[in-house]
């Protein structure tokens, strides 16, 4: 009686827990911290240590795609169904089974990529001297498999509270360790470089630390779950007494359900986020056929540490949104509410509008004092990516939001043929604009607009067609684009004024405000908020007061 009475107060607590916004967000803004780390440590390893860091992370993060992230989420389902029914034993039987695959998908994987290290960096990206960042790449493969695995299984009993803090103290301890093994081997490579009478040893071994700097992450995060599951393991124990299985599920069978349930996830995860890695290709490519092999290396990483960093942590503000209506829309779904599904369907499309168009269109407006901001030396072709680019911020949004729909309503098939053809249409675009037409930067850019419009476009018909789905494009998107888009004339006006005398920070800072004013007034004017949005707002009751003065809100 008294363990059942513990277990119903750790319930509850667990559940007030996870209605906190940094348990609910830990995964998004986990993703956010990766993206700032870019940001300390190009100041560490310079542009061209960057871009010899990016193959290496980027093989890391597509690898742990599979067994890591969907194979947490595979584990969890499979656990949870258990745990629910009580059975403990197959709960932890399944667990078993699927750390044993785990262990031998990641081990396979990196010792895959320790043999093939030379071909992909002299053929793969044409980037030879990162070989040894990506063979460092490789135990960090087995040390993330691990930790996806025990993830999932914390998840199953329902401790998500202990997940999240693992992925803060995983993001949080990466960009620490990576810049301090980053900058302790870059200083090391510079003797090597003296030695050598080439820099780029500097750089090498300044992309190498920063891998290590990874690993050491991954083992810390490794040592904290650990500790985690002893402590738990007791109350397992407990719980194996009151077992309720009728029957033991072999290995066999569970293992199978375990892949069954990760690898179509793992597909649409990792060609959807395959796109870096083939364009560093195609971006080398163009260089070298131009002459440009000298800085090659480092246009890629500022391409990678600096571009893809504003453009990324932009676009994570505005899917922060929405992150939780997902979640509503397909519950709805499930219990067959179609009417309250399309209706938060609708407002989830408004919101994500109202925040993404000035997110994006602000960010061009004041490319020029972000990028003076953040970075040091010669930007202006970062200037002209971010400018370019920005549109990427609007349309990933609604790839995220109609994708993650797709997803939770077990629309797999959909989202698997979505991704598939947006990714061949990219690298199409990509292998016109920039192996052909010599693009360069530039026509990456392009062909990752054409990407995500066609990723959006595409699981936006798979989503009208199944849910008989109809957009209010006027006000629910229209609407927003006109009042961002009048508002940021007004921004790139402010920018181009103050930021010679005022400097980058506070041109952005006035930019911002002066643009969040005039773009609220004109949503109050074009009815797409009104009084009940803004009591919800900071300062909201200033612009309610406003809006009754000009006869706008009653």
């Amino acid at each position: 009686m008294k363990l059942r009475k513990r277990e119903r107060s750790q319930s509850g607590l667990i559940n007030r827990t996870i209605k906190n916004p940094l348990v609910q967000y830990a995964g998004i803004l986990s993703y956010a911290i990766l993206l700032v780390m870019r940001i300390p440590l190009l100041k560490v390893i310079k542009d061209a240590g960057m871009g010899m860091f990016a193959p290496a992370f980027e093989l890391f993060l597509l690898i742990t795609l599979f067994t890591s992230y969907s194979m947490t989420g595979a584990v969890s389902s499979i656990i949870r169904y258990r745990v629910k029914r009580e059975q403990y034993r197959n709960a932890r039987s399944a667990f078993k089974a699927a750390f044993l695959i785990d262990l031998l998908i990641s081990i396979a994987s990196a010792v895959l990529l320790v043999l093939l290290s030379s071909f992909i960096a002299d053929i793969l990206v044409l980037e030879s001297l990162s070989r040894t960042a990506v063979m460092a790449a490789a135990p960090v493969i087995i040390l993330a498999a691990f930790i996806g695995t025990f993830r999932g299984y914390f998840n199953g009993f329902g401790l998500g509270v202990l997940t999240a803090h693992s992925q803060y103290i995983e993001s949080i301890s990466m960009m620490i360790c990576s810049v301090i093994g980053g900058n302790m081997l870059y200083t090391y490579g510079i003797k090597v470089s003296a030695l050598k009478q080439n820099v780029a040893y500097s750089y090498a071994y300044g992309a190498l630390g920063a891998m290590l700097g990874v690993m050491a992450s991954q083992i810390i995060t490794l040592m904290h779950l650990l500790v985690i599951y002893v402590v738990y393991s007791g109350t397992l124990r407990g719980k194996l007494g009151m077992d309720g299985s009728k029957r033991m599920e072999t290995q066999y069978s569970l293992q199978r359900m375990v892949l069954g349930n990760s690898i179509p996830i793992a597909i649409v995860a990792i060609l959807s986020n395959l796109f870096m890695l083939i364009d560093q290709r195609m971006f080398n490519y163009c260089m070298n056929k131009k002459e440009l092999g000298e800085i090659r290396t480092a246009s890629w990483g500022s391409y990678y540490g600096k571009f893809a960093v504003l453009v990324g942590i932009c676009t994570v503000f505005t899917i922060l949104s929405i992150y939780t209506m997902t979640g509503k829309i397909s519950t709805a779904y499930d219990r067959e509410e179609y009417r309250v599904m399309r209706d938060r369907l609708g407002k989830a499309v408004r919101r994500l509008s109202i925040t993404a168009f000035p997110v994006a269109i602000y960010l061009a407006a004041l490319a020029n004092a972000v990028v003076t901001c953040l970075y040091e030396g010669e930007n202006d072709t970062v200037i002209s990516w971010v400018q370019k680019g920005a549109v990427i911020i609007v349309l990933y949004s609604f790839c995220f939001l109609f994708g993650q729909l797709l997803y939770k309503m077990r629309m797999i098939r959909e989202l698997l043929f979505a991704t598939l053809i947006s990714l061949l249409v990219h690298v199409l675009s990509a292998y016109i604009l920039v192996q052909k037409a010599l693009m360069g930067a530039d026509g990456i850019v392009y062909a990752l607009i054409v990407f995500f419009a066609l990723y959006g476009g595409l699981n936006f018909f798979f989503i009208s067609r199944n849910l008989k789905y109809r957009q209010d494009w006027i006000g629910g998107v229209a609407f927003p684009a006109v009042a961002a888009g009048v508002s940021g004339v007004v921004v790139m006006i402010v920018s181009s004024l103050l930021l010679e005398p005022l400097g980058g920070a506070l041109t952005m800072l006035a930019g911002i405000l002066v643009g969040l004013f005039l773009y609220i007034t004109f949503l109050m004017i074009l009815k797409v908020i009104g009084e009940a949005e803004l009591s919800k707002m900071p300062l909201g009751f200033f612009f309610i007061m406003l809006g009754k003065n000009i006869g706008v809100l009653r």
